[in-house]
């Protein structure tokens, strides 16, 4: 049969088929608008995730409803009360990772990552159990002994921080012996060097390894700490090459 005549036979078809490869095409871009959608929702979720403050701002823009806003207030707390507790939650955070991210202060003060130490480890726990209880969102506490165990956590977890800095602060080295103390010394001057901008490349990477070793077996940095010092020493290096 020619193609005129299977034409004129099964010109029908082409109704029903135009309308499938139409469908089919819609749903391929209706597919690919999800996928989309759904890349740009992670990618947002990432931000968030990578900038706390961006998140609480969506949260504090957003719209609450009213009846659980009563609920709050009659329960003897607000999103206020919540915030407020929050902040303080964040404050003692802070306090913390100035320690975590400078290498030089956990030299100063040994004892704020030692966990041998009781008053270390007392405080570790509280900044977990802390952690743990904290909201996302204000709203999302909503019983009353909920609140009470998030705002409990983050006293204790305050008043484990302040004692432990204090006794930190109290002994520095005096743990240490003469010579432990000469090598931290030695480490601490390295610090220096290596974070110092005036430096050359080669003496900030020498400074750095000599650092590392004369910690050996005194000090234990977290592994947070030990890549806040690579980054800082990288960039430099970085921006010197440039």
């Amino acid at each position: 049969m020619s193609f005129p005549e299977l034409f004129g036979a099964y010109w029908w078809l082409l109704f029903p088929l135009g309308g499938m490869a139409a469908g089919g095409f819609k749903a391929l871009f209706a597919s690919r608008e999800r996928a989309q959608d759904r890349a740009h929702e992670r990618e947002i979720e990432m931000y968030k995730l990578q900038h706390p403050e961006a998140a609480a701002l969506d949260a504090a823009n957003r719209p609450q409803p009213l009846a659980d806003t009563v609920s709050l207030a009659k329960d003897g707390y607000s999103e206020a009360d919540v915030a407020r507790v929050k902040g303080e939650h964040d404050s003692v955070n802070k306090r913390w990772l100035s320690y975590e991210l400078d290498v030089g202060k956990l030299i100063d003060f040994p004892m704020m990552s030692d966990v041998r130490q009781p008053l270390t480890v007392a405080f570790l726990r509280a900044k977990r159990d802390a952690d743990a209880l904290r909201p996302l969102e204000g709203d999302e506490i909503s019983a009353k002994s909920r609140w009470d165990d998030y705002r409990n956590a983050v006293n204790a977890f305050a008043v484990a921080f302040d004692v432990a800095e204090k006794e930190a602060h109290r002994i520095k080295d005096s743990a240490f012996s003469d010579a432990e103390r000469q090598r931290l010394g030695t480490a601490r001057k390295l610090v220096n060097i290596a974070e110092n901008d005036a430096a050359s490349p080669a003496e900030r990477q020498t400074a750095y390894k000599r650092a590392r070793k004369e910690l050996d077996g005194l000090i234990v940095l977290p592994d947070v700490t030990i890549a806040s010092l690579e980054q800082k020493v990288a960039r430099m290096l970085d921006g010197t090459a440039g």
